[in-house]
């Protein structure tokens, strides 16, 4: 196996002993092989080219010789070094092999000379980046391009990136594999059967071509792939085969060839390469002139910073002649001045801007470039100093030009996604609803085809907390099974360190879904409501006490009686008006806010009376005030307001959907009362969990039950079924996005479209289209307006006719047994006066009798009185009875 970079040794002979001497001979070690290496001619042009511009060093030509070794014999190396020490070499540069590199740097390391190459060692000057700064620049890539799970590939000899460092540097899954040319095509199988599609490249440039076509034989080119190499020599490998199917690879270059100096240098190096070689050779090493390998170019600015540290050591110091041998191992005394000087250098050269520190390149530019359908485009670059910068970051996510099918996962949900189950719709048109309209549209905005289909297992993705493993579109998303997961799918952080999630598309949050509680029947006697039941028994107590009060203290007041007869003062005799049915029909009279014909006259039935009177008018007042919005408004009382209500009770049952992030929310949360819910549920698995929303909908309508879910869908289904509401308000803020897998490309742009689609109205548009259809949406009834625009009916102040009726009813039996004891009273007179009349006729007396008219029944002494009420309804006097019989008239004319 050959050297895969330049590598060379230079030696300088210093013949003059002042300033630079007229002639310098460098020479150069080269990795032995059958035919000619770029980097050779990249030494022998940079040499030429110096000699052929005096403007560098005028008075002095560089000539050089050249010495092949193999990587495999350090012996033979080492006897070649000290052979061209022995005749007058002043400067070694090392290979880039490091076995090589150690035992020529220890030679220059005893003799003092400077070794510019790719060593690290003392009295070294690496041109190549150093190596800290390179892994930096990958690792930022990488992180720019949000990779949590990916591949390296990487060569047991070879490696410009320090996996170590990267893997303590990056916090993601890394499947590292060390690989040879016989073995890529096991790995590369290994790594597409796992979905591994981020792959970092870290080989020789000479396995490059046959991992390439390993790449192609195992299909690995689609879309979904992204190759990042660490070789700097991209541009120089053959991409037809990939530059149409979509795959992403990326690499930086040193080399740019765009610029316009480079370009003229690669012009004349072709030039020079057709003059020195035969035709076929020079277009095997040049490439056709289009561009260069990194190590060539290295060679060549290795020489011209070579020559610079010559130029600014002239100005100031001389080389001394110095006959140096390994065997003395007698330092060379200049060696120090001229590794400082060059050291110091700074120039831009075929691999931008060159400058040291302690012999190691710092300053240095690396363009990030990427494959695209028609070529290799620059699309940022990364410094040392500035660090990453992406010029075109859409090219990493901008698929609008691609035709690329993608395999759309989604879950049947109302009014998001639903589906026809006739037979002529197929594929795609299947699926109807919210996001399916969203998906639509995305796809217009992004560009690109999607194949829709269900979840297998009906979730959306919950993680087991004793095993540790999703389930539902999160799993088939971590699993590379699908590209996107579209759907009423919640961001949560368990979710978002496992998946990526695009910008919201709908913001929202959980609520409780509960049946709308049956409106109390109207009470014949709802006109009572507005009072406690309590408070209608204390008032009735008071209007006791407050007449029997009054009758009391009445008696006992001196000033409430008075004389019946003023004016007959032989029978002077005093009354008091506050009887007992007075003084009740005084309270009564006043709690009812009528005037009667008694009035207080003492102080003390006075104070009585107004402080009756006073509470009389609180309770008027009260009941008044609060009639109205008991006759007029329809009141319904809910069991629960809102979830403390529900987690303090036993008798109404809740839960949520299985394996969503409503029930992750309660599982995960820190809360006290969603910790005790949480517990409640978790013991009645059975009852409070339910596979679907539309299950929990339908034992919410059952009763006696409240169904946790997302505000969005509880509001699709409350507008379209009225027996149904919210209760309370929101127990969390969250949103619904479009799932993708961690590092996907597609995040990004559909990010972009989410936004773009909210600024202009559409997605708004779109819920309007599925929320609010009027063809579909329940006419709710609104007890504000309804308050205002109903007439009170029958059963709501029917109980005071009824009322009314009890108390004609109640008086007509009074008034009937009033006339009834009347009645007697009457008849028991007329029977004693009979009596008396017919004891006087018995004993020959002269007493006066009256007439007595003859005993007649009740009920027709009522009916007379109602027959003289019908017809002599004007008449106030009624006339007495004027009937007399026969045997009256007879006894009458007798007792005369």
């Amino acid at each position: 196996m050959y050297w895969s970079g330049a590598a060379f040794c230079i030696f300088l002979f210093i013949t003059h002993t002042s300033g630079v001497p007229p002639v310098i001979r460098v020479g150069a070690l080269f990795p032995k092989h059958t035919g000619k290496h770029s980097s050779e001619l990249a030494f022998r042009y940079a040499v030429h080219r110096l000699n052929r511009d005096k403007s560098l060093l005028p008075e002095t030509k560089i000539v050089y010789d050249i010495e092949y070794v193999s990587r495999f014999d350090s012996f033979d190396t080492v006897q070649k070094v000290c052979r061209l020490v022995q005749v007058g070499v002043q400067a070694i540069f090392s290979p880039t092999d490091s076995v090589l590199a150690t035992h020529i740097n220890s030679i220059c390391d005893a003799l003092d000379i400077p070794d510019i190459g790719r060593s690290t060692h003392d009295f070294s000057i690496n041109v190549h980046p150093s190596q800290q700064y390179v892994n930096n620049a990958f690792i930022d890539v990488i992180r720019y391009l949000n990779w949590t799970r990916f591949g390296i590939l990487y060569e047991k000899d070879y490696g410009i990136i320090n996996l170590h460092q990267l893997s303590r540097s990056i916090q993601a899954e890394v499947h590292m594999r060390k690989v040879s040319q016989a073995s890529y095509l096991s790995v590369l199988n290994e790594f597409k059967n796992k979905e591994i599609h981020n792959i970092i490249i870290d080989i020789n440039s000479d396995g490059i071509t046959a991992l390439l076509k390993n790449i192609l034989q195992q299909q690995m080119n689609e879309y979904k792939y992204h190759y990042f190499f660490t070789s700097f020599d991209l541009e120089t490998f053959d991409l037809e085969d990939f530059k149409y199917n979509f795959v992403n690879i990326t690499s930086f270059r040193l080399v740019d060839i765009g610029d316009v100096a480079v370009k003229e240098i690669l012009k004349d190096l072709e030039f020079f390469g057709r003059t020195i070689f035969q035709e076929s050779d020079a277009n095997l090493y040049l490439r056709k002139a289009v561009t260069i390998e990194t190590e060539p170019a290295l060679m060549y600015d290795s020489v011209y910073v070579f020559a610079i540290g010559l130029q600014t050591l002239e100005q100031s110091h001389t080389l001394y002649l110095s006959n140096l041998t390994c065997d003395d191992e007698i330092p060379w005394n200049g060696g120090l001045s001229l590794i400082n000087y060059i050291n110091a250098v700074e120039w831009k050269g075929l691999t931008g801007p060159i400058q040291f520190k302690e012999g190691q390149r710092v300053q240095f530019k690396l363009d990030l470039i990427k494959l695209k359908q028609h070529s290799i485009v620059k699309v940022g670059e990364w410094t040392p100093q500035g660090y990453l910068n992406i010029t075109e970051p859409s090219v990493f996510f901008d698929s609008g030009s691609m035709n690329v099918t993608l395999v759309v996962i989604t879950i049947l949900e109302t009014p998001y996604v639903m589906m026809h189950y006739g037979k002529n719709f197929t594929g795609n048109e299947r699926f109807y609803g919210f996001c399916v309209d969203i998906l639509e549209t995305i796809s217009h905005e992004v560009g690109f085809d999607y194949i829709l289909d269900l979840v297998p297992d009906r979730k959306y993705g919950a993680k087991d907390p004793e095993t540790g493993e999703w389930n539902g579109m999160v799993a088939q998303l971590m699993k590379y099974k699908a590209d996107l997961a579209v759907g009423s799918m919640t961001i949560t952080y368990a979710r978002e360190s496992v998946i990526d999630f695009t910008k919201p598309f709908m913001n929202l949050g959980i609520s409780i879904l509960f049946k709308v509680p049956e409106s109390d029947p109207t009470r014949l006697f709802s006109f009572m409501n507005p009072l406690a039941i309590e408070i209608w028994i204390y008032v009735l107590i008071a209007y006791f006490l407050v007449s029997i009060s009054i009758y009391i203290v009445g008696k006992l007041s001196p000033i409430e009686w008075h004389c019946i007869h003023p004016c007959d003062l032989d029978n002077i005799t005093i009354g008091n008006q506050f009887t007992m049915s007075d003084s009740f029909w005084f309270t009564i009279g006043t709690l009812m806010q009528q005037s009667s014909d008694i009035y207080p006259r003492a102080t003390s039935t006075r104070i009585i009376s107004s402080i009756w009177g006073f509470f009389s008018l609180i309770i008027v007042a009260s009941y008044t005030a609060n009639l109205a919005a008991f006759l007029t408004t329809e009141r319904m009382i809910n069991p629960i307001e809102n979830a403390d209500d529900l987690a303090t009770q036993t008798e109404i049952s809740y839960g949520t959907l299985e394996s969503g992030s409503t029930m992750t929310f309660f599982r995960d949360s820190m809360i006290e009362t969603y910790k005790k819910m949480w517990r409640s549920m978790d013991n009645k698995k059975q009852s409070a969990f339910t596979t679907t929303y539309e299950d929990g909908i339908r034992r919410v309508n059952q009763g006696n039950y409240a169904f946790l879910m997302e505000s969005t869908m509880l509001d699709y289904i409350v507008q379209r079924d009225c027996n149904l509401t919210q209760i309370g308000g929101l127990l969390d803020t969250k949103g619904y996005g479009i799932a993708t897998p961690k590092g996907s490309p597609w995040r990004d742009k559909i990010s972009l479209a989410i936004l773009e689609l909210q600024e202009k109205g559409d997605i708004q548009m779109l819920y309007d289209k599925w929320w609010k259809n009027t063809d579909e949406t329940c006419t709710r009834r609104s007890t504000s307006k309804q308050s205002k625009a109903n007439a009170l009916g029958l059963e709501s102040i029917g109980g005071v006719f009824v009322v009314l009726m009890a108390g004609i009813i109640v008086a007509v039996i009074v008034a009937f047994f009033e006339f009834w004891f009347n009645f007697q009273c009457n008849e028991n007179a007329k029977s004693l006066q009979k009596n008396i009349c017919h004891f006087a006729e018995e004993a020959h007396t002269d007493s006066e009798c009256v007439y007595i008219p003859p005993k007649r029944s009740v009920w027709i002494e009522m009916f007379e009185e109602l027959r003289y009420a019908s017809w002599c309804m004007n008449k106030q006097k009624k006339p007495e009875l004027t009937q007399i019989c026969n045997e009256c008239q007879f006894n009458h004319g007798a007792m005369d």
